[in-house]
């Protein structure tokens, strides 16, 4: 009696599985077609203003000499491509990016965490740090040349300007913000001032820290290639140069697009390091 019993409960329970499981089938395929149409609709705008471009070029022939139709552009990527000019100036940006990223990060963060912690560092380097953060790092370019000459280290300078004050300002912000309660008790516990910083402040100001951080790729990927622009051998910022003297527009807007391409492809990789970093806080 005990076995059938039990075997009519496994049954039931393998019939009411099957139910929520055909009942979760058409909601699954629900959310599927709404999130396909959303992505349809954010599609189609682009859709159009390409198609606008497209007609505009081939029916004004001077508007397709002074901008390129999408299928123009297209042909001169593929033929930057062939040639390995693309894929050399999208590696000599993203790795002076990454140097000068790399650097500000060392030099900012724990500046940051030191200021934002310390009365005494605030007195002194603040004032300091607010008196050139206003100068915007294409200003430095004619002064940078004049130091390093037309050189990497001229341009990573550049990058770590448009960097660096993001980081920096960001943490000090996200330290000054954090509970003082919770330093109150870590101390009664008995932590040094190295341990509150570790164990205290760094995990409570990581999400200020992120916005910096964020914030200061897009603006050194703007000051990069500001500074190819007029300094440089190599690059994307040197690509649309090139083109300028050249007289080839399809080879700016290549340039420009792959430009926009990476900044947004930057801007996900920061959100995703985000993500997996601080798995206690939703993004």
């Amino acid at each position: 009696m005990l076995a059938s019993n039990q075997v009519q409960t496994a049954a039931k329970g393998a019939e009411s599985a099957q139910g929520s499981d055909s009942a979760q089938s058409p909601s699954r395929g629900i959310a599927a077609g709404i999130r396909s149409i959303a992505m349809f609709q954010n599609v189609l705008p682009i859709g159009i203003l390409l198609l606008c471009w497209e007609l505009a070029s081939r029916t004004i022939p001077d508007l397709r000499l002074l901008l390129p139709s999408p299928t123009d552009t297209a042909i001169a990527a593929a033929e930057l491509v062939k040639t390995g000019v693309l894929q050399r100036d999208i590696f000599e940006s993203l790795r002076r990016v990454f140097v000068a990223l790399f650097v500000a990060s060392v030099v900012a963060f724990p500046m940051g965490l030191l200021i934002g912690m310390s009365k005494s560092a605030a007195w002194l380097l603040e004032p300091i740090f607010g008196f050139f953060r206003p100068i915007p790092p294409l200003a430095w370019i004619p002064l940078s040349i004049v130091w390093f000459g037309i050189s990497e280290s001229q341009n990573i300078f550049i990058i770590f300007l448009g960097a660096f004050f993001p980081i920096l300002v960001n943490t000090i912000q996200g330290v000054r913000e954090v509970d003082q309660q919770l330093v109150r008790a870590a101390k009664t516990l008995g932590a040094n001032r190295l341990a509150i910083a570790l164990t205290v402040l760094l995990p409570a100001a990581l999400p200020s820290m992120f916005v910096g951080f964020r914030v200061g790729v897009g603006i050194a990927w703007m000051a990069l290639v500001a500074g190819e622009l007029v300094a440089a051998s190599s690059g994307l910022g040197f690509l649309i140069s090139q083109g300028r003297m050249l007289f080839r527009p399809d080879f700016i807007i290549v340039g420009m697009v792959t430009i926009g391409m990476i900044g947004l492809i930057l801007d996900g990789a920061v959100r995703l390091l985000q993500r997996s970093v601080m798995k206690w806080q939703v993004a």
